[in-house]
């Protein structure tokens, strides 16, 4: 079996995505379950996982009402404003919510997530029985180890390897390897094709984690910018965890 445990859709008509710039212009259309379906059918894909996009709650709707016309979308990391109230936020959402998810690494502030009330907001997500994942990159990851440590009892998620820089490797690598070292802490081996050497980060990945904390993902439609969607699959080892143990887990699907 193989889970996506992280895709996305979207419609830029409907919608304002800032973070579409003119040099991606690629990816400003409308991309919906009849664009996906076929390409999980060619690679046996199972099921799916979609991410945010836009910080906006009603996209959190609308991806949970998506869930429930498409059966192959089995859960959803939607956006919560952590800043907010949590609980209230949730008590309006209704379908397969496994997951929460903010773009920190667009933040100003590197240690935004160590605020007072996002962490207050993190604490509401995993009483809530959801996962959090990380959006963060080399900049954050001090503040995402620190999270992780006062927040034992949460299912962290951290998308992307953090997004492997192709300079101030260090940094990045000692961050990367110190969440591996926390136990709450699962691994996304997605998004790899945008960012450097997407083998050598899935290798260093499954080394400090392990293919019981890592876990597939492609990223389409993002990963057209630099890659075909099976390509996210070459990466990643024959493993039943990493394709689809380690999601499946992790956000109770």
């Amino acid at each position: 079996m193989i889970v996506d445990s992280h895709q996305h859709y979207w419609d830029p008509a409907l919608a304002d995505y800032p973070w579409m710039t003119d040099d991606i212009a690629l990816l400003r259309r409308r991309f919906d379950p009849g664009d996906l379906e076929p390409l999980l059918r060619e690679h046996g894909v199972a099921g799916t996982v979609v991410v945010q996009a836009r910080t906006d709650l009603d996209e959190t709707r609308e991806l949970l009402w998506l869930a429930a016309e498409t059966p192959s979308l089995l859960g959803v990391v939607g956006w919560l404003d952590l800043t907010g109230d949590v609980e209230a936020q949730l008590e309006g959402l209704d379908g397969p919510l496994v997951g929460a998810r903010h773009p920190v690494h667009d933040e100003d502030d590197p240690r935004w997530l160590l605020r007072d009330d996002v962490q207050r907001g993190i604490a509401a997500v995993g009483a809530a029985g959801l996962a959090y994942d990380l959006l963060v990159r080399a900049r954050e990851l001090p503040a995402a180890v620190e999270t992780v440590r006062r927040h034992p009892g949460i299912r962290f998620v951290l998308d992307h390897c953090a997004k492997a820089p192709a300079s101030s490797h260090d940094a990045w690598s000692q961050g990367v390897s110190a969440l591996a070292a926390l136990p709450n802490v699962v691994c996304k081996l997605s998004g790899l094709f945008t960012e450097f050497d997407p083998a050598g980060t899935a290798g260093l990945a499954l080394g400090w984690f392990g293919p019981e904390r890592c876990m597939f993902g492609s990223d389409w439609p993002v990963c057209l910018l630099a890659s075909e969607y099976g390509d996210a699959l070459s990466v990643v080892p024959d493993d039943p965890d990493v394709l689809a143990g380690t999601a499946i887990r992790t956000y109770g699907l």
